[in-house]
Formats: C-alpha cells, sequence, structure tokens
C-alpha cells in the first residue's frame, strides 16, 4: 500500500479499495471486462457503467484473507440495482463458504435506484439477510463509511447492521437523506442545503459519540486500512445472544431518555457534557476521539 496520503472521500470505489488491502493482492471477481451493465437502465436509454456501480473482489488485509465489495458513489449515486446488488448478495454468500477473516463493505450510496426500484428493494433484502447470516456462521463484516454519497436508505440499514462501523468526519450515515426529508416534509423541518446542518445530525462525529460508528478516522484510506485492522485483529463481533441484544435495547433507551428533544449534534453534544461544542467540527478526530476518551472516563470515575 502507497503511504502517500489519498482522500477517501475524494477516490474511485477501486482507488479505496485497492489502497485498502495488501498490495497487489486485490482480485476481482466480475471484472469489468465481463460487462455485466444493468438491462433496466440500458431499456430506459439512461447511461450505464461496466461493473453497475460496485467492484466485488477477495484480497488479504494485513495478511489475513478478506472479501470486499466497494460502491462507486459517483455511479447514480452509489445506488443499487439489480446487478449492483446480486454482486453483494453473491460475495456474501461466497463469504459464508469461504468463511474469511471478514468481510469489508465500502458503503458509499444513497439508497436504491429509482430507476429499478422493485429489484433494488429487494436485493437490499437479500444483502440484510446474507450479511446475518455470514455473522451466524463466525465472519465479521465491517462497513466503512466516507464517501461522497454516505450511507442512505437501504445501505444506511445494512451498515447499522454490521459488526463495526468506521466513519470519517465527511463520512454521512442515516435512513432517509437531508434531500429526501426536505421533499417530504419541508425546508422547515431540513435545509438539505444547510451543509452544516447535514453533517451535524448525520455525520461521523455525531455518529461516533452516540455510539452508532465503532471508530471515527481521518479521510486517509491509510487511516481507514488502520481501523479496519484495528478491528480485523480484535475481532469485534457483535454477540447475538439475548444478554447483547437487551444491553443494546437499555442503550437506545437510554439515549432517547437524555436527548429527548435534541435536534442536531451540537444539542448532544452539549447535553452529553462536551466543552466547547461548537468547536467540535473544526477538530480533527484524533482530538474529538482523545475529548470522548476522557469524557467516558470522567463518568467511570
Amino acid at each position: 500500500m502507497s503511504t502517500r496520503r489519498m482522500s477517501y472521500f475524494e477516490a474511485a470505489a477501486r482507488a479505496r479499495a485497492a489502497g485498502l488491502v495488501d498490495a497487489g493482492s486485490l482480485v476481482e471477481f466480475c471484472p469489468p471486462e465481463r460487462r455485466r451493465t444493468s438491462p433496466h437502465l440500458a431499456r430506459l436509454d439512461a447511461p450505464v457503467a461496466f461493473d453497475d456501480g460496485l467492484l466485488a473482489a477477495r484480497a488479504t488485509l494485513g495478511g489475513h484473507p478478506v472479501l470486499l465489495a466497494a460502491q462507486e458513489g459517483k455511479f447514480n449515486g452509489g445506488a443499487v440495482g439489480e446487478v449492483h446488488g446480486a454482486k453483494i448478495c453473491g460475495l456474501l454468500r461466497r463469504a459464508w463458504a469461504e468463511r474469511p477473516a471478514a468481510v469489508l463493505l465500502l458503503v458509499d450510496s444513497g439508497g436504491v435506484r429509482l430507476h429499478e426500484a422493485n429489484a433494488g428493494l429487494i436485493a437490499i433484502s437479500e444483502i440484510m439477510r446474507g450479511v446475518l447470516a455470514v455473522q451466524a456462521a463466525g465472519v465479521p463484516v465491517l462497513a466503512l463509511v466516507g464517501g461522497s454519497c454516505g450511507a442512505f436508505g437501504g445501505m444506511g440499514i445494512v451498515t447499522r447492521l454490521c459488526d463495526a462501523v468506521i466513519m470519517s468526519e465527511e463520512g454521512r450515515l442515516g435512513l432517509s437523506g437531508p434531500e429526501v426529508i426536505e421533499t417530504v416534509k419541508g425546508v422547515g423541518e431540513f435545509d438539505a442545503r444547510d451543509r452544516s446542518l447535514v453533517w451535524r445530525v448525520t455525520g461521523g462525529k455525531l455518529r461516533r459519540a452516540l455510539g452508532e460508528a465503532t471508530a471515527l478516522v481521518e479521510d486517509d484510506v491509510a487511516a481507514f486500512r488502520a481501523a479496519a485492522l484495528d478491528c480485523l485483529q480484535q475481532a469485534r463481533r457483535a454477540s447475538a445472544d439475548l444478554a447483547a441484544l437487551q444491553a443494546a435495547q437499555a442503550a437506545l433507551e437510554a439515549r432517547h431518555a437524555n436527548y429527548p428533544a435534541a435536534r442536531d449534534g451540537l444539542e448532544i453534544w452539549r447535553a452529553m457534557g462536551l466543552a466547547d461544542a461548537e468547536r467540535l467540527p473544526m477538530l480533527d478526530a484524533q482530538e474529538f476521539n482523545r475529548r470522548l476518551a476522557a469524557l467516558d472516563t470522567e463518568r467511570v470515575q
């Protein structure tokens, strides 16, 4: 892997994947020359991509065998269609059969394609089923979120099913995207043009503070690689036993009780007791993580 800093946010899917794993180890399934494009987009005279916006591959990460899927946010906003979704499902089925050290989902998606919504929705349900099956087989699934489209809609749900979620501040995670909320509820409910508001509500720092992201890293492919290695080496897998599920439910109930009327990250950070909440968006990931850790230490004491 190159030591030169590479923005995860700006990189294309193949550049992210190649920079994330061990150099020379990436072997793509259904490569570009196979030309597996969407038949639905072609019938609508809409632009198609040679890989339908999805790279599926095997590789090694720190010498450990992994399978990975990388969504190309620059094609149709990383939206899931029939071929795109089938490639992810196929990768998860391979993971269930081969038992790699981990599955990496490089999520960069606004949800399901409107052009082929039924096929996309079915694909999302099958991806969810596949993630759960792989986890039940003892293989951790890690989501990496730091692209321009974030993780919204069906892929937002898939991301929250994963054993670990690695995000940069530039990454965003949610169910409905800001533009969708504004369209349905009006600009008074959510102004999608207010980029500061968008990141305070869906961005990586808030998701990390709420515990929805396992790690917050800088916008650097090498930083995502280091965090993925850390999660892999520590085998961070969520237990599916009843006690773990009850603990997760209790945490959600406590969060609702602690921040019942909070509308964005600033209000939540203030309620948590983080000093200078207005300055938190200016901090780099390392300093933000340090302040969160210090706050956790104070609570324990």
